[in-house]
């Protein structure tokens, strides 16, 4: 039975994890300087964009870094 309580843990905090994933998805363009931050790299030509969010990418790896390692405190 241990096996199925650990299991059934790891499908509850993995589905909350979607779920956040999912709300930030929807409401990423509401939330400010989300993507725009100096530093981040954005590059447009005539039929061409790119676009590399290096400084977000690094802050919400920070970000997420510290909550998990609270969580696990």
């Amino acid at each position: 039975m241990n096996n199925f309580e650990s299991f059934g843990k790891l499908i509850l905090i993995a589905g909350i994890i979607l779920v956040i994933v999912g709300l930030a998805l929807i409401f990423f363009n509401k939330i400010p300087l989300l993507g725009k931050l100096p530093g981040d790299i954005i590059i447009k030509k005539k039929n061409f964009t790119f676009y590399f969010p290096i400084v977000t990418s690094i802050l919400l790896s920070l970000i997420i870094s510290l909550i998990l390692y609270l969580l696990r405190k």
